[in-house]
């Protein structure tokens, strides 16, 4: 008996530990953010693209890789929502339990959720030069969808999974066809699981660097044409803090803050949307 207290004090304090190295972690992270970039906000930042000598010192702001990074990661996400869904309704409604092709399937979706941001960088310039595409806000679409669409199909995958089968067995017998079964019947009582797994993909698509820096490009325009570079935040940050002017890098540090803020409001809007859609669930 005393060695189960034991053993049960030391787990305990292993996870306590866990916690307070996460928090401490998190809010270091955001200190700094805040500290260095708080006093280069202001709101030409937010107002503005860059001018002439932007990254010398001189005036502008970053609205363009903040228009930028809506457009490219919007529209990534709206192609792998149409690529997710799909696998995911098919994995749960229409393929068999035992499928070793969806066993198949949900195990590459893993190894994929794992391959690091620059391979699918890489993997969308190769598709990109089989297109003929130069750098460009579709081919930043491309390299993102790319890399949130594991992220994405496994949420949905998961939270499908956890719908009553109870519901779709009653749903057949009162004469509904699959189809019917998967749009009104799993996608509703799943929808704000479905919604978590969306909003999550696109944070992890806004705040990646490594998959558009050969795909995207970057301008100091906003441009709205898929054929054109396109700029994003992290690039943005990156480009400010490789600069030596200590006023340039401040600027980085206030770009970072944005993108943790939008960020944040996005993960607001998700615990709304969650809380709305829950009182549809049947628990």
């Amino acid at each position: 008996m005393r060695s189960r207290k034991i053993e049960e004090a030391i787990f305990r304090g292993i996870m306590i530990a866990a916690t307070l190295v996460v928090l401490s972690c998190s809010i270091l992270i955001l200190a700094t953010i805040l500290i260095k970039g708080l006093p280069a906000m202001n709101l030409d930042m937010i107002t503005k693209t860059p001018k002439g000598g932007y990254y010398l010192g001189k005036s502008g702001g970053i609205l363009n890789a903040i228009v930028g990074s809506i457009l490219l990661t919007g529209g990534a996400t709206l192609v792998s929502i149409f690529l997710s869904l799909p696998v995911a309704l098919y994995a749960n409604v229409y393929a068999d339990k035992s499928s070793k092709l969806i066993a198949f399937t949900r195990v590459s979706l893993d190894v994929l959720w794992g391959v690091p941001s620059i391979v699918y960088g890489a993997f969308g310039f190769t598709i990109m030069l089989f297109l003929g595409l130069k750098a460009s806000l579709l081919g930043g679409i491309i390299a993102v969808a790319l890399l949130i669409f594991p992220i994405m199909s496994r949420g949905m995958d998961e939270v499908m999974r956890m719908v009553p089968k109870e519901l779709l067995n009653s749903s057949y017998a009162l004469g509904a066809t699959r189809f019917e079964t998967a749009l009104k019947v799993v996608v509703r009582q799943a929808l704000p699981g479905i919604l978590s797994a969306v909003l999550i993909a696109f944070g992890r698509g806004i705040g990646d660097a490594a998959s558009v820096i050969f795909t995207a490009g970057f301008s100091d325009r906003i441009n709205f044409s898929l054929f054109e570079p396109a700029a994003t935040l992290p690039l943005a940050i990156f480009f400010q803090l490789g600069t030596p002017f200590p006023e340039v890098q401040e600027r980085a540090y206030a770009s970072a803050l944005i993108l943790t803020i939008i960020v944040f409001l996005i993960s607001i809007g998700s615990r709304i949307l969650i809380r709305r859609y829950s009182k549809h669930v049947i628990k």
